[in-house]
């Protein structure tokens, strides 16, 4: 009898913590979500891809922002190209992105850093991975250092982010960063310029809090479906928007940043190699048409007001070499709202 009184017990205390955990859980899942015509749009545009994808990037870039409407944009100061020998530097198509995207008043976030958006991660020029680490971090700050200066009294420029999702050392070909190191690459910033400092965190693969405690603007990927090297299989993400409602809700009891974006909203194929690789059902797996509309769908429910999409060098490649206009021109509908 007194056994089952304890079972009885045990039982009950576990209701009562389920019960207060699904009660926290629903007050947590609460927030906003902004009707279609609040939800704002970007894309982010990598020179690199759409070279490797076989595309006139200049041509895809200037259609970027004239067909498709963009007017928000991250761009990448790729480290090997801007700085591809010691104290050698070449701005010119740097600068011609922006120049081209201050012709048309387009918000641009420009990201720094060793590791940078787009395979492998890490774009650190060949000379300096060899370097010993006491000696590549001061290059790294110098071609930091440069790259703000460059471009610091640029009013297209919103804000500067600096690395990307840097506390996600599972993924990439990229050595791991030393988060002391990332705070001085923070500061360096901040004393150069007073635009706010992006800096980003994966999703579903992190826990958020370093990165947003040193963000002014917390930016976050979204993504659903994937490829996992790990498990060899195709890996569709058990989670709902209210994962992210719920995820923001507990990071702000630790950290305050000013602004939460989604700064890399899946719209592109992810699989076992390269998409351009891969058959149309193969690609079709993880992104096509249908998928694109649910996806942003699904974005919108999680309560985020703004999102650069992943994708726009395989929307072009898409329409280009496959004569498959429809997500680009899906997409048009979202910046030309």
């Amino acid at each position: 009898m007194i056994k089952m009184l304890k079972q009885f017990s045990w039982f009950k205390r576990m209701a009562i913590i389920i019960i207060l955990a699904s009660f926290v859980f629903f007050l947590l899942s609460f927030g906003h979500v902004y009707a279609p015509d609040e939800v704002k749009y970007g894309v982010t545009f990598s020179q690199k891809q759409a070279i490797d994808l076989g595309l006139d990037w200049q041509e895809l870039y200037v259609l970027m922002l004239d067909d498709l409407g963009v007017k928000r944009l991250r761009l990448s100061a790729y480290w090997d190209e801007v700085e591809f020998a010691n104290n050698r530097y070449e701005w010119e198509n740097l600068d011609w992105q922006i120049a081209e995207a201050k012709k048309r008043e387009v918000e641009v976030i420009l990201a720094v850093g060793g590791r940078l958006p787009r395979w492998p991660e890490c774009h650190i020029p060949d000379w300096a991975e060899s370097l010993e680490k006491e000696i590549r971090e001061p290059e790294t700050l110098e071609y930091i250092e440069k790259t703000i200066n460059r471009y610091k009294n640029e009013e297209t420029i919103v804000a500067w982010q600096v690395e990307n999702e840097p506390f996600l050392s599972n993924f990439g070909e990229c050595p791991n960063l030393d988060p002391d190191f990332l705070d001085k690459e923070i500061s360096l910033v901040k004393s150069l310029d007073k635009r706010p400092v992006v800096v980003t965190d994966s999703g579903e693969l992190s826990v958020w809090v370093p990165a947003a405690k040193r963000a002014d603007i917390f930016g976050t990927t979204m993504y659903r479906k994937t490829y996992s090297n790990l498990l060899r299989a195709y890996v569709s993400y058990p989670i709902e928007p209210s994962f992210f409602k719920v995820k923001r809700n507990l990071v702000k009891l630790f950290a305050e940043p000013e602004k939460w974006i989604v700064i890399e909203l899946q719209a592109e194929p992810w699989g076992p190699v390269p998409f351009q690789n891969l058959s149309p059902e193969e690609r079709a797996r993880t992104m096509d048409y249908d998928k694109f509309r649910e996806m942003m769908e699904f974005s919108r429910q999680t309560g985020f007001e703004e999102f650069y999409l992943w994708g726009v060098e395989w929307w072009y490649w898409e329409k280009i070499y496959q004569n498959n206009p429809s997500i680009w021109e899906e997409a048009k509908i979202l910046f030309t709202k």
